[in-house]
């Protein structure tokens, strides 16, 4: 069942997703190589509940940690551990935030120091592909626009989509309806209405779309590096704003 929010909740939500858009920029501001994941995942606890909210992934389904931090082959779910972080990794995290009743998810994908040019090609084309996923988003768009246009830009440059994970509703409850995919035909799937709220969150890999999952872990089939770009989204009367931005 998809949850339209009123006008009084979206702006309930506009206090969590700022607080995680505040925190993922302050993860990027403290990551460095040397350092481990776990330290990592304490600064984004430490700031979530300064803030008087809570992680919204610790326990959920139960997963230990605050962020999901995730390297290189790992697409999503990577516990933070101890881990070290060093130079030419792509570093995702993806955190949540609880607050006022209501949740907030973006994600991002760091490096640190020297990569190579094909890893921070990926990471900017990733990124790229939410913008275009997002494009000319408005009420009576359909879920399949936003996967056909994610899809169309990463293999227009030579990337691979991942297809066992996909993007969310996201309001009281972290995860909702509907299901968004980031692949798809135009104008196939449910048509966004004013108010919905939804985590729109491309994967994407340099070598195939194929992933191996064993219980959390989630790598590429390849062995490839992947990338993470995700923010909350509203759907409204001027088209999409960006909550977690």
């Amino acid at each position: 069942m998809i949850y339209i929010k009123s006008d009084e909740e979206i702006e309930l939500m506009r206090k969590p997703c700022a607080i995680v858009r505040d925190v993922l920029s302050l993860v990027g501001d403290k990551i460095k190589a040397g350092m481990t994941t776990k330290e990592l995942d304490k600064i984004a606890y430490d700031y979530i509940t300064s803030c008087g909210a809570k992680p919204s992934f610790l326990g959920l389904y139960g997963f230990p940690a605050t962020t999901c931090i995730s390297i290189d082959e790992e697409v999503v779910h990577g516990f933070p551990s101890d881990r070290i972080i060093e130079e030419d990794q792509i570093v995702s995290v993806d955190v949540g935030a609880y607050y006022n009743g209501f949740h907030g998810d973006a994600a991002r994908s760091f490096y640190v120091g020297k990569i190579s040019p094909e890893k921070k090609r990926l990471i900017e084309v990733t990124r790229e592909c939410f913008f275009k996923g997002i494009e000319g988003l408005c009420i009576g768009s359909t879920v399949g626009d936003i996967g056909y246009r994610v899809q169309t830009h990463a293999e227009a440059n030579g990337y691979g989509v991942v297809r066992d994970m996909v993007g969310h509703g996201v309001g009281k409850n972290l995860h909702e309806d509907p299901s968004v995919p980031n692949f798809g035909k135009r104008g196939t799937g449910i048509r966004l209405k004013r108010n919905m709220t939804i985590a729109i969150e491309p994967m994407i890999n340099m070598g195939g779309y194929e992933v191996d999952i064993d219980g959390w872990k989630c790598v590429t089939r390849d062995g490839k590096p992947s990338a993470h770009y995700e923010n909350t989204v509203l759907i409204g009367d001027n088209g999409v704003e960006i909550l977690t931005l």
